[in-house]
């Protein structure tokens, strides 16, 4: 018991201690170099260095190129607005806003370019507003401070870890395919479609999680393009192995619900549930010859075409599709990190995507635009109404606060916590400039007395559950330090800059209420009749539509959505909205708008009625904003359709009509079949 209350992870350990020597590296450059700011360089190596080395040097470019971008507008803006402070600040908190709305809507590492460049801006500018005169050498020092942090860190911990991401993305996603497989196996057994959100969540989000890292493929490998194509198909291999899963259990739901399922269906069952039971590398061994049985299944089925039998061949086809692509996503997965092979199969395959669609919402963008563009000018409002002395600071450390987390959709909660670990930290802050530093004589003794502190929460930040802390925690005690080439322990000045950090973090939290604090089931709904209104254009047959597109960004909205419901009240009205249905139903559309052009004319105008009725129906929803039932006359389309192309079995639109069935009508009573043999 002693023992594990004192285990140390080794690799949680390397991470500070490569922190930490990054740390004192910077602080002795920039002692050396007589930079005016040290203390700020040894805060950006705490704020830009990240657990994952995968995800740190894209992030550090990124942020490298914001820290610039800051500089330019800071230079740009402050000498030629100096006689007009009222609209320097207007100008400042537009170009924050306008930042800080182009960082929540990009969604990808990218945003650290745009974030940087938000708060580097105001931090850079804010303490010269009133004298504007040496804007230019404290920013060119504020540039150089943070790249010799930028530049230390990158060395430190890309000498003492060499991480790679692709060892991340290839664990990610062998745990997306054991969690698609077990809940498959789990919803054909207990006969039960709709998947919780929380598991809904979890496997959305893995996807989209992959691109997010496909980013950081060219900064860990040689073959970095081939790889990252090759993670580009795998997330859309991934993508089409929650909807068929969903829309294989559904099948199985209204089969048997019907009647008992015939022996043959039911052992088919039972070994498609003992295939995805087995490990490894057994699944890809037997698996085409189980999907063969389901196609074999299907075709005998489909040629007596009876409502029971189009399930049974529905059931058996969306099985066998799931088989194939979990099949795909295992191979594809074995192979993620030989460049080679993969090169030559997507020259093969003629592969041409660049990246995988993420859903982006320029409303909520430009609501956190707007919230930070607001809470700089109140912040600069106050200051400049009550002259208070450290107002800059408070203005500064608020706007950087502000947008380090304008993507949250409600900050405030993070914020207190952000709030409660700074006051943890003042007393260890006080007895460093009280008690410790004035016995402190050199470089080097000052590096032996912070390394207790700066290596504990070096530690605390590479603990996923409270890595959060460490940055309010490194602010208070770096800031209320304030390294300068000659020590000054002056309590007046500590408890303004501490003052200065807390009406910062105060007024952040106050504004977030009042502007940021959104519910979370309004985001959710704002997701979903985004999601509804796609599906309406979708299904209109005179656009044109990308179906690897449209899958990709319904699957990361659902993924969005999953997060916000599942901490949701039960019974929410908008847990009626099921996102797998709605992708099922687009996919549906997909298939019939593929198969059209080989039909008929008049089979044509029955789907192009089928097509239309689905585009009203969830344009009404978009527009209600309300999960509305489908109609009668949608029904009576859709099963004329079903009556007309029965006579061609195994035809694509034909089975898409039933799975569309199955999802808007899962209650009525089975449709009238003429006979069609």
């Amino acid at each position: 018991m002693p023992r594990t209350l004192f285990l140390l992870d080794p690799q949680k350990l390397l991470f500070s201690l490569s922190s930490f020597i990054a740390a004192a590296l910077t602080l002795g450059i920039a002692f050396e170099a007589s930079l005016p700011r040290p203390w700020w360089a040894l805060l950006t190596v705490y704020v830009t260095t990240q657990p994952m080395a995968g995800a740190f040097r894209p992030k550090i470019l990124y942020r490298l190129g914001g820290i610039l971008t800051g500089a330019t507008l800071s230079i740009v803006l402050v000498p030629n607005f100096q006689h007009a402070p009222e609209l320097l600040v207007l100008c400042m908190a537009a170009v924050t806003g306008v930042c800080i709305y182009l960082a929540v809507l990009d969604r990808t590492p990218r945003a650290f370019l745009f974030q940087m460049a938000a708060f580097s801006t105001a931090v850079i500018s804010f303490p010269y507003l009133d004298d504007p005169a040496d804007v230019f050498t404290t920013t060119i020092s504020r540039v150089e401070e943070m790249t010799v942090a930028i530049v230390c860190v990158t060395m430190v911990h890309g000498v003492l870890q060499p991480w790679s991401v692709t060892p991340v993305i290839h664990a990610r996603a062998r745990a997306f395919l054991a969690d698609a497989a077990r809940w498959t196996r789990d919803a054909l057994g207990q006969r039960h479609t709709r998947l919780e959100y929380e598991h809904r969540r979890k496997l959305a989000a893995d996807i989209a999680e992959l691109g997010m890292m496909a980013i950081h493929m060219p900064f860990d490998q040689r073959r970095a393009h081939a790889g990252r194509r090759m993670v580009l198909a795998l997330q859309k291999q991934l993508s089409t192995i929650l909807p068929l899963a969903s829309a294989a259990a559904n099948r199985l739901d209204m089969l048997s619900a019907l009647a008992p399922l015939a022996p043959e269906v039911g052992q088919l069952v039972d070994d498609v549930r003992h295939w995805l039971s087995q490990p490894g590398q057994a699944p890809c061994a037997t698996g085409s010859g189980l999907a063969a049985r389901c196609r074999h299944l299907a075709a005998r089925t489909a040629a007596r075409p009876s409502w029971s039998e189009l399930l049974l061949a529905s059931l058996c086809t969306r099985v066998a599709e799931f088989i194939d692509a979990q099949v795909e996503g295992i191979r594809l997965v074995d192979r993620l990190g030989d460049g080679d092979a993969w090169r030559d199969e997507a020259r093969a395959a003629g592969e041409r995507e660049k990246y995988f669609p993420l859903a982006r919402d320029h409303g909520l963008a430009a609501l956190a635009g707007v919230a930070t563009a607001t809470a700089i000018i109140l912040y600069c409002a106050v200051w400049i109404l009550l002259a208070w002395p450290a107002g800059s600071a408070t203005a500064a450390f608020a706007a950087l606060i502000t947008c380090s987390f304008a993507a949250q959709d409600d900050p405030a909660p993070v914020l207190g916590r952000y709030l409660g670990a700074t006051l943890i930290t003042f007393p260890l802050a006080a007895f460093y400039l009280f008690a410790v530093l004035p016995r402190v004589d050199g470089y080097a003794m000052l590096v032996v007395t912070l390394a207790p502190a700066l290596l504990a929460i070096g530690y605390v930040q590479a603990t996923p559950a409270l890595s959060a802390r460490a940055l309010p925690m490194f602010s208070c005690l770096i800031v209320a330090l304030g390294f300068l080439a000659r020590f000054q322990a002056d309590f007046a000045t500590f408890i303004n800059v501490g003052l200065a950090q807390m009406g910062g973090i105060i007024a952040t939290i106050a504004v977030a209420k009042l502007f940021r604090s959104v519910n979370v089931r309004w985001t959710a709904r704002r997701m979903l009749r985004e999601n509804w209104a796609e599906i309406s254009q979708l299904a209109l047959p005179s656009r044109p539509f990308r179906p690897v597109h449209w899958t990709g960004k319904a699957v990361d909205r659902l993924g969005q959505v999953a997060a916000r419901m599942a901490v949701a009240e039960g019974d929410d009205a908008l847990h009626a909205a099921d996102g797998l249905a709605d992708l099922r139903i687009g996919r549906n559309v997909i298939a019939i708008r593929r198969a059209m052009a080989g039909l008929p004319e008049a089979t044509q105008s029955t789907l192009r009625e089928v097509l239309e009725g689905i585009s009203a129906l969830f344009h009404a929803r978009s527009r209600k904003g309300e999960p509305l039932p489908a109609t009668r006359a949608l029904l009576a389309h859709i099963d004329a359709a079903i009556d007309t192309l029965a006579s061609e079995p195994n035809h694509p639109a034909l089975l898409a009509l039933v799975g569309m069935r199955c999802n808007l009508y899962p209650g009525a009573p089975p449709p009238r079949m003429t006979g069609h043999a």
